[in-house]
């Protein structure tokens, strides 16, 4: 669709009033705030973060672009905001001012960039701005020294902090260590006899009870065996040694000879063996045969007889050696149940002292690392006191500016025109997006899918062209004089016009 240029003038024109008088409106009201503002005068200053001279890893090494945030947002707190305010009288009619007002007051007048980066020192630009260069550069140095005496303060506090901690750290943990000390040390004495150390030792003193007691069953055995003999060849001869193979008879002969040969079965055989029990029935036989012949012999021999006394003292060595061998047997055998009972209490005791020895080992780990600490921390609070470490300083400091830094009045006041000449193109378009009326021949075929064939437009007579003429130049100047006149009398009488301006930029979010 061609554009109808000459249309559209002719509606512009038609609508020029209310264009007009939107455009007078804001034109006024920033040209206005433009010169009523009063002047802004701005301080800056810029402060360094600078590295520790001397680094050990301990507090420095706390993120710089961190610890400027949190010197920020305790700059800015309600009650720091007020008090500088109320301080310097900032504002013109602060008693009057609610605190909220001063607090987003003090806010919005005052300005903090941080810069930071990798390779790069770490920045922050304070600025404020105020009515009067005194009073901003009065505030500006409050900041700065709040923000110093913060940085400080700070520093010194979390070194004070670590290092009470890790002292009472370290206390407490030397107790743990002295206790679990003699937790240690009370089990080992209570358990002496079943620790894993000699462990070693008992099950080789184990093994040589086990060899020695064999070795005592086998002697007790073999005296056992030598007072039967003994007795056995009393018995059988009247003497106490056996008789020459010259002085024995026959049958002594023969029952020496099974005697031989019973011992050597009894060691190759059991005694359920029926050759031994052969060999034992025949020296039974031949005993009673022979003790016939040797009971007439041995009624001669008396008690008192030089044989029976060597017997008796025989009997009662022999008896003597059985006994303490009895009594070595016993006492082996009950060391060797102490030890096996001790052996068999040794891993139990084992994994009870590993955890006593392990928790002694972990108290023991976080003590050297507590004292680690501590060095650390009053290593910290040396570099502290001597002002060697992480600093914030002052690189340029706050100075009363001589010229105003703002505000920008031509741009306040182009801002204004521009703000008419907008609402103006609104209203223009908005009327003609609303308007529904079919006023050109273009917007019948656009409306009706039509060709017509001819137009006849409205013919105006000369009286109505000069009436609406008339009434156009009387509306615009009915707004040229009208809308100063208005604007005036509510700048004088009502409300200024700025604060107007401001409302409206405030609402508008800008």
């Amino acid at each position: 669709m061609n554009f109808d240029l000459r249309f559209y003038l002719s509606l512009m024109v038609r609508r020029m009033p209310v264009m007009l008088a939107f455009l007078l409106i804001c034109s006024a009201l920033g040209v206005v705030t433009a010169i009523n503002l009063p002047p802004v005068y701005q301080t800056t200053a810029r402060l360094l973060v600078e590295d520790p001279q001397i680094s050990v890893g301990g507090i420095d090494g706390v993120d710089a672009a961190e610890q400027l945030q949190v010197i920020e947002q305790r700059l800015l707190t309600r009650a720091n905001l007020i008090d500088i305010a109320q301080k310097f009288k900032v504002f013109k009619e602060i008693d009057q001012m609610s605190p909220d007002a001063i607090v987003e007051g003090m806010v919005q007048q005052t300005r903090i960039r941080r810069t930071s980066g990798r390779n790069q020192a770490t920045l922050m630009t304070v600025s404020f701005s105020a009515e009067n260069g005194v009073v901003a550069a009065n505030v500006l140095n409050e900041y700065l020294s709040l923000i110093q005496e913060d940085a400080s303060s700070s520093r010194e506090e979390k070194v004070d902090n670590t290092l009470s901690f890790f002292e009472q750290e370290v206390e407490r943990l030397s107790a743990d260590l002295d206790q679990q000390s003699i937790r240690i040390v009370d089990f080992k004495n209570e358990n002496a006899d079943a620790l894993p150390d000699d462990v070693e030792f008992r099950l080789g003193r184990q093994s040589f009870l086990q060899e020695r007691l064999s070795r005592l069953e086998r002697d007790r055995a073999s005296t056992i065996r030598q007072r039967e003999d003994l007795v056995s060849i009393f018995e059988t001869t009247g003497r106490l040694s056996a008789p020459s193979t010259a002085q024995m008879t026959p049958q002594e002969l023969q029952l020496s000879e099974l005697q031989l040969e019973l011992d050597r079965a009894l060691g190759i055989y059991s005694e359920s063996n029926p050759k031994v029990t052969l060999l034992r029935s025949r020296i039974e036989q031949l005993e009673r045969s022979t003790i016939g012949s040797t009971s007439e012999g041995s009624a001669l021999v008396g008690d008192g007889t030089p044989e029976n006394v060597m017997l008796e003292a025989s009997l009662a060595e022999l008896s003597s050696r059985l006994l303490g061998q009895e009594e070595e047997i016993n006492d082996t055998l009950e060391e060797l149940s102490k030890l096996a009972a001790s052996i068999a209490a040794t891993s139990s005791n084992g994994i009870a002292l590993s955890a006593l020895e392990r928790d002694y080992a972990n108290i023991q780990n976080r003590y050297n690392a507590a004292v680690n600490s501590l060095d650390q921390a009053r290593i910290d609070e040396r570099i502290e006191l001597t002002a060697r470490g992480q600093r914030i300083t002052v690189i340029e400091g706050a100075s009363v500016p001589q010229d105003p830094s703002g505000p920008n009045r031509p741009r306040i006041a182009a801002a204004g025109i521009g703000a008419g000449l907008g609402l103006a193109g609104g209203f223009f378009f908005l009327m003609e997006f609303l308007n529904r009326k079919i006023r050109r021949p273009a917007e019948i075929k656009s409306h009706f899918n039509i060709t017509p064939i001819a137009t006849i437009p409205y013919m105006e007579s000369r009286q109505e062209k000069m009436v609406r003429r008339a009434f156009l130049l009387i509306a615009v100047l009915a707004v040229l004089i009208g809308v100063p006149i208005a604007l005036w009398y509510v700048d004088t009488n009502v409300i200024p016009l700025e604060l107007i301006a401001d409302r409206v930029i405030e609402k508008a979010g800008l």
